[in-house]
């Protein structure tokens, strides 16, 4: 078992920074072996510690992205009947019983696996990514309790598929309506907030390794004062480290370089026409007089 630090340089590794209550959180979900229900607002690196995770552990990882109306087909498995249909018809003049043709047509070699029953039947450990939860129905939500519960998936033409291995399962939610009770009992949790000032400087660094401390700090300083303002999207971590990308290539060095050339780049992080009304020439200049 990896002691905390060696986790945290794992994901280090990958680019992930992790605070000391997240990396405790991924221990914990490693020894109990339970799932690990992230929460938090878009933009703050939730499904992206699953690929890090997955990176840093050199796992498959298999996403199941969720939305109103997901069903188990989608999810689980379905029978690849255009092949079934076809190897029907080849096996018309056989010599193969009724029960011998049946058996062959609903043998695994017809079956479509989707992300749930790939990472219980993955002979290798593999990280599961069950993103948005919070956008499915209940009635998938209580199914997944089901499989998560017993890591096992009955098929009626098949049996009960047992897991080959137990995967890395983490799930996410913007908080978009309340989970179940039952949900949240079967996982560990934890609340993914935007990082500080000094955690995301790091961030920064450690995926724009040419980017000078002073240029860094100063994006973050602005960012941050921004995620405090009443805007109907919050930048997150990923349009910080866009935001820091566009302003090296267009070689600005320090943000009170040039006032509307800056204002121009604000498209990187104000995602919303409304968003963007706000904060005219004037306003992005006194926003850089403050954290410059």
């Amino acid at each position: 078992m990896k002691q905390n630090n060696e986790i945290q340089a794992d994901l280090a590794s990958t680019g992930y920074i992790a605070d000391k209550s997240l990396v405790m959180a991924i221990k914990m979900m490693n020894i109990l072996k339970r799932p690990l229900l992230l929460e938090g607002d878009a933009g703050v690196g939730k499904t992206h510690l699953a690929k890090s995770i997955a990176k840093a552990n050199n796992s498959e990882l298999l996403r199941l992205q969720c939305y109103e109306g997901l069903d188990s087909a989608s999810a689980i498995y379905e029978w690849n009947y255009q092949k079934q249909l076809l190897s029907a018809k080849l096996l018309e003049d056989s010599e193969l019983d009724t029960k011998e043709k049946q058996d062959h047509i609903f043998s695994e070699e017809f079956l479509l696996k989707r992300p749930l029953l790939k990472a219980i039947q993955s002979t290798e450990q593999s990280v599961l990514l069950i993103d948005e939860i919070d956008r499915a129905d209940e009635e998938f939500e209580a199914f997944l309790l089901e499989v998560l519960s017993d890591y096992e998936i009955s098929i009626p033409e098949l049996g009960t598929l047992k897991a080959k291995s137990i995967p890395i399962v983490i799930l996410t939610s913007n908080g978009t309506r309340e989970l179940s009770d039952a949900l949240r009992r079967r996982c560990l949790f934890h609340y993914l907030d935007y990082p500080d000032e000094t955690t995301e400087i790091r961030i920064l660094q450690s995926h724009i390794k040419e980017i000078d401390i002073n240029l860094a700090s100063q994006i973050v300083r602005f960012v941050q004062k921004i995620r405090l303002e009443d805007i109907e999207k919050k930048p997150g971590i990923a349009e910080t480290i866009d935001w820091a990308g566009v302003l090296l290539g267009l070689e600005i060095s320090d943000l009170k370089q040039d006032s509307e050339q800056l204002y121009q780049t604000l498209c990187c992080l104000l995602k919303t026409k409304a968003d963007r009304s706000q904060y005219p020439v004037e306003i992005v200049e006194k926003f850089v007089g403050k954290v410059a």
